[in-house]
């Protein structure tokens, strides 16, 4: 036990002149190591410089200093903001702050000399929590980065702790930068322990730590009845059920290209493939219970009647499922997410098969290697879950996949945990990279030479206002990490946008004012632009606007994102959201810095 405290002690020190890399899934508590290493530097009265990525650098000194931090003296901690300039927030440059953006490695480096000539002594400690994000836009350009700067950096008389998510990228590049750095830590979770798998460090032999911890990341809010508004809960309901041309959007229409809710997922996979879905997948459950139990009363009284007298108190037996299937199933169609067929033959008691035809989150995608769908096996397990009498999980796992070279989609649903559907949700990185070229390939087709996005053979290119809804969610109450990979995955998929445009020989004002055309005919929304870019009911807050508690910020994630690193790209601006309908605002509204 001695043995073991005395080695988590040496490696949560940062030796001088050497470079530390942490690596584990997302989640596994780097960030927290990481922080007890920047505590246990101040504590010695050495300088700091936090490069923050991930999050803006109050946030960071609101968990320093829940973790025991007192005020910091002048250049004791100054940081790189390199995370809300890259998103589309604004930076304010501070005598203890430098703002850089991810993407862009030089600023990093510049950032970092700036600091370093302002603090005006060796024996700095860099923390760079973390390199997941400059991995996503640069690739295999930070592995020279680390041995180019961050290695001389620490090689100065410095030291240098880094971070990077295991699985954000090819395999081969982790190996290089593992071999670039002086002492590597893999960190990983089970349950309430935290495994440190010490493979080299030049002050402690290889070894395997285990500590006992408490919750890493803070619970994300969710979703709760008292969170939606009764009155624009109804109207919505009512909308859906009438469905088609309900009126929803007066002027953008109800319905939204399926390519526009396909990038906004995807990027964000690119961010995080392994957890994305997943929180995607429970937050969609957890929408559909809670909306169906919250719109309940608001049903027609011929509707509420009906539920009361027919509705099966559970959905076990197959027959009960088929009689539930009947009134759900059509709805599906009607807001064009698909054609789904209950296989009663192969369907069982708590085991039931669907198959689903020009399925949305599928369909331009064949045999890229990956089961694909989640909006619509999420959609019925949430349902179950609303409509049953009593209260018990279900949930829905693909057994077929377009994605996997399959004719069609199916899916399976069932009361209970299913032990596989982890590894199902979790994509390999190099099947999201397939998916999101695909993704490119297409839209560029669009924006160079007109080209159709996206068409199936019955229910066409566009879904309901209803579906986009479900897609993009609630994401101001999912939590940082879940709004961290929409803000990313847009700035990634603007960039390159961006720079695929200007390669083409479109640039400047040209670039912009096809970017804005693709937006309006996915129908995003009613988009203009000119001093300043607004939206009206744009998708992507729209679902927010049922809800009572208001962000404190407008929260249109993507979409500000994507905006920035077009802007970033093509004309070396930038973009900040300064109106959002989701805050209450008539329109979503962003400034051109």
């Amino acid at each position: 036990m001695e043995k073991r405290r005395l080695s988590l002690t040496k490696i949560q020190e940062a030796p001088k002149e050497n470079l530390i890399l942490l690596v584990g899934p997302p989640g596994a508590g780097k960030s927290t190591f990481c922080h007890q290493m920047v505590l246990n530097s101040i504590a010695t009265e050495r300088p700091i410089i936090f490069v923050t990525t991930e999050q803006r650098p109050s946030v960071i000194i609101k968990l320093l200093r829940e973790k025991g931090m007192g005020e910091p003296t002048p250049a004791s901690l100054s940081f790189i903001d390199a995370f809300t300039e890259t998103v589309g927030l604004t930076c304010t440059p501070r005598s203890d702050t430098v703002c850089a953006n991810c993407a862009d490695l030089n600023t990093l480096s510049m950032a970092t000399i700036k600091l370093q000539e302002r603090i005006g002594q060796k024996g700095i400690l860099l923390a760079f929590d973390s390199l997941t994000s400059p991995y996503l836009f640069s690739g295999v350009e930070v592995t020279k980065f680390m041995r180019l700067f961050l290695a001389k950096f620490a090689a100065e008389g410095n030291s240098v702790v880094a971070l990077i998510d295991e699985g954000c990228g090819k395999s081969e590049d982790l190996v290089a930068m593992m071999s670039v750095a002086d002492g590597v830590i893999k960190i990983e979770t089970e349950e309430d322990r935290q495994l440190l798998n010490v493979v080299k460090h030049p002050k402690v032999a290889p070894a395997r730590i285990e500590v006992h911890i408490g919750p890493i990341e803070p619970k994300r809010i969710g979703i709760k009845s008292e969170f939606l508004d009764p009155s624009a809960t109804r109207q919505f309901l009512q909308a859906v059920i009438r469905g088609e041309e309900a009126g929803l959007r007066k002027e953008a229409g109800d319905f939204v290209n399926l390519f526009w809710p396909n990038l906004v997922y995807w990027s964000g996979m690119l961010w995080d493939s392994k957890r994305f879905p997943t929180m995607k997948y429970e937050l969609n459950k957890e929408e559909c219970t809670t909306l169906i139990k919250e719109m309940i009363p608001y049903f027609p009284w011929r509707m509420r009647l009906l539920f009361k007298l027919f509705m099966p108190k559970n959905f076990s037996k197959v027959k009960d499922m088929k009689k539930w299937f009947k009134t759900q199933g059509p709805k599906f169609k009607s807001e064009r997410s698909g054609i789904i067929e209950y296989l009663e033959d192969i369907s069982k008691t708590d085991e039931h098969y669907f198959r689903v035809y020009e399925n949305l989150d599928c369909w331009g995608f064949e045999n890229v290697g990956a089961a694909m769908a989640l909006y619509i096996p999420s959609t019925f397990a949430g349902t179950c879950e609303g409509l049953e009498k009593e209260e018990r999980e279900w949930n829905a796992i693909e057994t077929k996949c377009i994605g996997l070279g399959d004719p069609y989609c199916e899916f399976k649903l069932v009361p209970g945990e299913i032990d596989e559907l982890r590894g199902s949700l979790e994509k390999d990185s190099s099947a999201v990279e397939r998916i999101h070229d695909h993704l490119m390939h297409r839209l560029m087709g669009f924006l160079l030479y007109g080209k159709p996005l996206v068409g199936r053979p019955e229910l066409g290119s566009d879904i309901h206002l209803h579906a986009v809804g479900h897609i993009m969610g609630f994401p101001y109450l999912a939590g940082e990490r879940y709004q961290m990979a929409l803000r990313m995955g847009g700035a990634k998929a603007g960039k390159e946008v961006g720079e695929h445009l200007m390669e083409a020989g479109i640039k400047g004002d040209e670039a912009i004012r096809r970017v804005i055309e693709f937006m309006e005919y996915c129908k995003v929304g009613k988009v203009t632009a000119g001093e300043t870019i607004r939206i009206k009911e744009n998708c992507e807050s729209f679902y927010m606007t049922l809800g009572t508690i208001k962000p404190e910020e407008p929260c249109c994630y993507f979409t500000t994102s994507f905006l920035n690193g077009i802007f970033s790209a093509v004309k070396n601006q930038h973009v900040r959201e300064i109106k959002c309908i989701a805050a209450g605002d008539p329109y979503c509204e962003w400034e051109i810095i």
